[in-house]
């Protein structure tokens, strides 16, 4: 999260929110990670990635009307923590079910590198929105808007079901 700091400095807060929500994000982005990574096992990954887009969506909605205090930051920094890297797992699985796991790596590689392209435009194009405007706003709306989009576009894709087959040790 680039802008954090950034952002609490525009509220008129003090440093010690922008350093504790950042440790609140990386808190949660463990236990997001570690209860997708369970439920990727039970549920379809579309569904899951469906969800946390959505509701990152929603998140940033919510925080855009909410008013600025430390509680509101925190409360932002639990929600993007437990959705931040816990698309991975799903998105892993989604690209294994979907293309076999033989070029997993390399294809799993690719997506990361559009993920960090992406990473790269943010920080750039909110770096842009400081200079000329002052705010993050239109970024914050454009985040909203591109995570919505990202939620709708994986409820098309036809996953399959991955049928698991259990080993049994040969008895002597």
């Amino acid at each position: 999260m680039t802008h954090l700091p950034t952002e609490v400095s525009l509220s008129k807060l003090s440093a010690d929110v922008a350093s504790w929500s950042l440790a609140i994000i990386g808190l949660s982005n463990v236990v997001g990670s570690l209860v997708v990574g369970w439920l990727v096992g039970h549920y379809r990954s579309k569904y899951i990635l469906f969800w946390m887009y959505a509701s990152r969506a929603a998140l940033i909605g919510i925080y855009l009307i909410a008013p600025s205090s430390p509680m509101t930051f925190y409360l932002f920094a639990i929600g993007l923590g437990l959705t931040w890297l816990a698309t991975v797992p799903p998105t892993a699985a989604t690209v294994g079910k979907l293309f076999g796991v033989r070029y997993l790596a390399t294809l799993f590689g690719l997506t990361l590198l559009s993920h960090q392209v992406g990473g790269f435009f943010g920080a750039y194009l909110g770096g842009l929105a400081i200079t000329i405007y002052g705010d993050y706003s239109w970024m914050w709306y454009a985040d909203m808007t591109l995570a919505a989009i990202a939620a709708v576009l994986n409820l098309p894709i036809r996953e399959e079901k991955i049928v698991r087959t259990e080993l049994h040790a040969k008895s002597a």
